[in-house]
């Protein structure tokens, strides 16, 4: 009879902060007006909860933009303020991955493993994600932290990246995965910090049992 062990360590599927590239992708101001599957307020939490994350854990982060300067406008300030010193790279490709300047920093890097999150989910996510699973990258998408415009079109885009082997994730699930151990005191603080500003009411529920019990998580 087959028999498995269970042993405690971590799933091969899982992220930690140095095994991924996280790439964000086209956050901006027009990009976002014709957003309607995710609310706009929530779409700027999300983007800020994963740039956040990359920044406390220094994950290896591209920041890229489409037409900023002609017609799509900045990346979302609270992109820019959690990731201050990135150089963001401005295409005209609708598909991130066809710009070369994106393939020689994914090169550089060195991550098998890339980390999506953009607007929109059916053009500017679907393009790169599945043209680095072509090419043999494992690929992540924070479908929170994407939008598109319609609900309808960000579900077809989702449900055609898993199919072709994309995984799919949260912006919260994104930040906790590479945390995985509150006995991790070096970024405990950041962690909570993070969850607490933009984890909603999970967050609140941090506030609440600092504030009454002086209690936290996992000690």
């Amino acid at each position: 009879m087959f028999t498995v062990t269970a042993n405690a360590s971590p799933g091969k599927t899982l992220l930690n902060p140095k095994d991924h590239t996280l790439i964000l992708i086209d956050h901006q101001s027009q990009m976002a007006f014709a957003t309607k599957s995710i609310d706009a307020i929530a779409l700027r939490n999300n983007a800020a909860l994963v740039a956040s994350a990359a920044a406390s854990f220094g994950v290896a982060t591209i920041v890229t933009s489409v037409a900023e300067k002609s017609f799509s406008g900045p990346v979302f300030d609270e992109i820019k303020r959690a990731l201050p010193d990135a150089d963001v790279i401005d295409r005209t490709t609708m598909n991130t991955w066809e710009d070369p300047r994106i393939a020689v920093r994914v090169n550089a890097l060195g991550h098998p493993r890339i980390v999506l999150a953009g607007l929109w989910t059916s053009v500017c996510i679907v393009g790169p994600a599945l043209s680095a699973l072509d090419q043999g990258f494992e690929v992540y998408v924070i479908a929170d932290a994407c939008g598109d415009v319609s609900a309808e079109a960000h579900s077809c885009a989702m449900d055609r990246m898993v199919q072709a082997g994309a995984r799919p994730m949260t912006s919260l699930q994104y930040l906790l995965e590479l945390q995985r151990d509150w006995a991790r005191g070096d970024t405990y603080a950041s962690t909570t910090g993070i969850a607490t500003q933009y984890g909603g009411s999970y967050g609140l529920g941090l506030i609440y049992a600092k504030s009454m019990f002086n209690a936290s998580e996992g000690h």
